[in-house]
């Protein structure tokens, strides 16, 4: 074993037994390599059979339009990212399976089916458009790791708002920052979150970051910890309060495949904060397939991936992949060793080991686990493909794959706002221990950006 920067580096391999490889959705590398292959030779044939498993309001005309970083996918069809991850598993008897299961780092815990997080996005949508909010506003996400977060999320989408999570740990002068670039309508925080023990003052933090804004019209609060917080009459609402007005349906916003999903920024370590705007339908299919063959998920399965909501993974590997598959996704609100140094495997163990898990290689010791493909396996790595400076201008996304070779995927993003005219976080991939995202492996390899529990 080598040691890299304080990390053990494991060189053994450990490969699939017969019966595990029987029962999962790729069964050998030759399937793998016909896969990989073909999504190469026909990427509009692989990619169109792929988002033929979702549901789609109105059928695309054409699977890719053009060529990266302007290519346009499954260009006419129109579609809605929360129909796909909540009406769809409704209407079968996944109803009544648990969705999302949340662990609060005090000890509390919730359970969501499929059918309760269903009603509850459908409220939230109601609350989002009683005030005001309409298909293409903006509403910044400033939340802890609770399931009110995936619930905005979900409730955005469904009603055509674009999102723009910001991570929980980020100051009032980083929230500030994110609200004004995406002239956000509503920001959604709660009274506090906890971490380590500690209350984390995020209504505090936002009031003090709304001193510096003045596109945000409504606050909506969820009471987390019972903290007393300051309060603007008219401008401030409850999270509880506003859901017990409202309806529990509301019916699914048919959006075109290219039209907006959401804003996530940069952790701006490396100068101003970019803004990556993600389109629907690419987004949307690319999520789900890279969550069912990377995790190899079942339907018995829990699934856990740690990171926080604030960060890409968080979107695609907590929210958005998992609900689309329709399987259950743990979400847990607190460090991984507080209050006891095993609280991770804790919640390993109790939701089953054999459960997959996705982590970050930040913490030393916390090693990724996968389900699925064997670890010898080729594997496909995603960065950005391109290099562009200034606002607006599109960023494509591409498969690095063995021998330097590149695939389109179906997923693009733009860069907005990019105020300062630099584009100090766009640089090639340096291969898969930087910037690169293993999808072909049985594990995802990510830059973690979080300090807590990784990106």
């Amino acid at each position: 074993m080598d040691r890299i920067e304080g990390v053990l580096k494991e060189e053994r391999v450990f490969y699939p037994s017969e019966e595990f490889r029987s029962k999962a959705h790729i069964k050998s590398e030759e399937e793998y390599q016909r896969l990989y292959e073909e999504s190469l030779k026909d990427p509009e044939g692989f990619w169109g059979r792929v988002a033929s498993e979702l549901h789609w309001f109105e059928p695309w005309q054409k699977v890719l339009e053009g060529d990266l970083p302007h290519a346009k996918w499954f260009v006419g069809g129109k579609t809605n990212l929360s129909y796909n991850a909540l009406d769809r598993h409704v209407q079968t008897w996944r109803r009544n399976k648990a969705a999302l299961i949340w662990e609060g780092e005090p000890g509390e815990e919730r359970v969501l089916t499929y059918h309760d997080l269903w009603r509850e996005v459908q409220k939230f949508a109601n609350v989002l458009k009683r005030l005001g909010v309409k298909k293409g506003d903006r509403v910044t996400i400033y939340l802890p790791m609770i399931p009110e977060a995936a619930i905005a999320m979900l409730a955005s989408s469904r009603i055509g708002a674009i999102h723009s999570v910001v991570f929980g740990g980020f100051s009032s002068g980083a929230l500030a920052e994110r609200i004004r670039d995406a002239e956000a309508k509503v920001l959604i925080t709660a009274d506090g979150g906890y971490r380590r023990g500690q209350v984390v003052p995020l209504k505090q933090n936002a009031d003090e970051a709304l001193k510096e804004v003045s596109t945000v019209e409504h606050v909506v609060v969820v009471r987390r910890t019972g903290e007393e917080v300051p309060w603007t009459p008219g401008r401030d609402h409850w999270w509880h309060e506003l859901m017990e007005a409202v309806s529990d349906r509301a019916e699914a916003e048919p959006m075109e495949a290219e039209e907006p999903l959401f804003i996530l920024y940069t952790s701006g370590s490396t100068g101003k904060p970019k803004g990556v705007l993600h389109t629907l339908g690419g987004y949307m299919t690319y999520v789900y397939l890279t969550t069912k063959l990377v995790f190899d998920l079942k339907d018995e399965d829990v699934y856990w991936c740690t990171a926080d909501v604030g960060w890409i993974t968080g979107h695609s590997y907590v929210v958005y992949g998992p609900l689309l598959n329709g399987a259950t996704t743990v979400m847990y609100e607190g460090a991984p060793n507080w209050p006891e140094p095993d609280r991770f495997w804790q919640i390993v163990d109790k939701y089953g080991g054999e459960h997959p898990l996705h982590r970050s290689h930040r913490h030393p010791g916390l090693h990724e686990v996968g389900r699925g493909l064997a670890p010898q396996a080729p594997a496909g790595f995603l960065a950005p493909f391109g290099h562009r400076r200034g606002a607006h201008q599109p960023r494509g996304l591409a498969l690095v794959l063995p021998g330097d070779r590149q695939g389109t995927v179906p997923h693009r993003g733009h860069l907005v706002a990019d105020g300062d005219g630099g584009d100090h976080d766009h640089h090639p991939a340096r291969g898969p221990s930087h910037e690169a995202r293993a999808c072909g492996q049985a594990f995802l390899r990510g830059k973690a950006r979080d300090p807590g529990l990784g990106a």
